[in-house]
């Protein structure tokens, strides 16, 4: 395994009060949160969410993230198990320097794929494989996922585990993050209300 646990303790959110771990990958140094709530013997809801510092934490309006993540963690809560893995993959694994680099791009006139690939970027350069070991880890190998995006389970069922069901998580456009949306659906192939 390329995964160490380094850290366990409490989080009380908003919410409801979730258990927080954190993983460290052995082969880069990345640390990747986990939030559980409940008993994770049941087919868990589960949340795959990258990080997003403009959206989860300044609440940009560019994109539906900081959205995103709050309703999953008010859908785990009301459910009353499940988890949430925070990947240290900002920018869809370009990084937040890059990131920014390629808002500026966007501000001129491109969309977030044309902006990546400008700057020399895949249009997602994001890997699920490690979510794969955190939830072996967790003795997991079937979850319910909360999810748009069909990369999600493609990569969590090549990394050996089963999702019994994909759960949409639509967040309504505004003016800033409506072309956003647009291009995630009809370019990147993610499943809005479906």
């Amino acid at each position: 395994m390329n995964i160490n646990i380094i850290a366990k303790a409490k989080l009380p959110t908003i919410w409801a009060e979730f258990s927080i771990l954190v993983f460290s990958e052995i082969s880069n140094g990345k640390e990747h949160l986990v939030l559980s709530l409940g008993d994770l013997e049941r087919i868990p809801l589960l949340r795959i969410h990258s990080q997003c510092l403009t959206g989860d934490a300044l609440f940009s309006l560019r994109c539906d993230c900081g959205s995103q993540l709050q309703m999953s963690l008010k859908m785990i809560a009301d459910k009353g198990n499940g988890l949430l893995i925070y990947m240290a993959q900002e920018g869809r694994g370009i990084g937040l320097g890059n990131k920014i680099k390629a808002y500026e791009l966007q501000d001129q006139g491109l969309n977030t794929i044309e902006a990546n690939e400008k700057l020399g970027f895949e249009a997602d350069q994001r890997d699920y494989s490690i979510c794969g070991e955190i939830l072996s880890f967790l003795n997991l190998d079937k979850v319910k996922l909360i999810t748009n995006n069909p990369d999600k389970v493609k990569g969590l069922e090549e990394s050996g585990i089963g999702v019994e069901e994909r759960i949409s998580l639509t967040v309504a456009p505004t003016k800033h993050n409506k072309e956003y949306l647009n291009v995630k659906e009809d370019s990147m192939g993610h499943l809005f209300n479906k």
